[in-house]
């Protein structure tokens, strides 16, 4: 369900990061069914969905924090942002492709920060309108237990790398394709899958949110070497990832390990 009524920003969101997260994710998102409503298609669409959540979530940061760089995968790199002490990490419009294609629900809008007092992700937001329901650290998701009676792995609709179909074999899992990759994060958070593993090649914006919302609802986050993920850095390129319940942290380490990811 949507957390925020139309108009003004909610109470308190000058001082409440959590929920300066989740209600610029969520009005980004709101605007993107809008533009998903004009009558656009293809690459019209999807250009004008990543403009107008950009232009969007670029004018609310910096009305209400003024004083913090924002990393956006549709905006230009300022690397002013590795002194800064709060950089906002966000991507407008995760899952293009799936926005393009009515009426799919697996794209979503990811709003994350990073401060240095922290060292690390401090708040997030993944907006996903078609479930009109925005996940956020202020109010974590609650992780139901598994109800499926083998492990489920969410992988790309498009590029599935080929490890993980060997990795689903050696610990009897199935593959459920999906787009954005925010919304396979989040489906492990929802109990559509039980793990997420990804080593094809990402960016900061693409897990950032994700993640947040991830650690906060107590799953596992790392590196597929087990190394934990690492935000506003120089190279913006953070390439693999794992996100699973904790119980199949070890299993999926275990096999990549072993196996590598080629």
């Amino acid at each position: 369900m949507n957390d925020f009524a139309p108009g003004s920003p909610p109470p308190g969101i000058e001082h409440d990061d959590h929920l300066m997260a989740a209600w610029a994710a969520e009005v980004a998102g709101n605007l993107l069914v809008d533009v998903r409503g004009q009558g656009l298609e293809g690459k019209e669409l999807k250009d004008a969905g990543d403009r107008a959540a950009h232009e969007l979530l670029m004018d609310l940061l910096a009305q209400h924090r003024p004083d913090d760089a924002v990393l956006s995968e549709e905006g230009k790199d300022d690397k002013a942002r590795l002194q800064a002490d709060r950089v906002w990490i966000v991507d407008p419009l995760d899952g293009t492709r799936e926005f393009s294609e009515p009426p799919r629900e697996d794209w979503a809008v990811h709003v994350a920060l990073w401060t240095r007092a922290a060292g690390d992700l401090a708040a997030g937001a993944v907006a996903q309108p078609g479930l009109n329901t925005t996940f956020h650290t202020g109010r974590p998701p609650v992780v139901p237990a598994s109800s499926a009676p083998r492990p489920r792995i969410a992988v790309s609709r498009t590029r599935p790398p080929a490890f993980v179909e060997a990795l689903a074999e050696a610990i009897g899992a199935d593959l459920v394709p999906m787009g954005s990759a925010g919304a396979k994060v989040i489906s492990v958070a929802r109990d559509v899958t039980d793990a997420y593993v990804h080593a094809g090649g990402q960016y900061e914006w693409d897990s950032a949110a994700p993640v947040a919302v991830a650690r906060a609802a107590g799953l596992h986050t790392s590196r597929v070497d087990g190394s934990a993920l690492v935000y506003n850095q120089d190279e913006v390129l953070l390439p693999d990832l794992v996100v699973c319940r904790p119980e199949l942290a070890e299993p999926i380490l275990a096999f990549i390990r072993e196996h590598g990811v080629e």
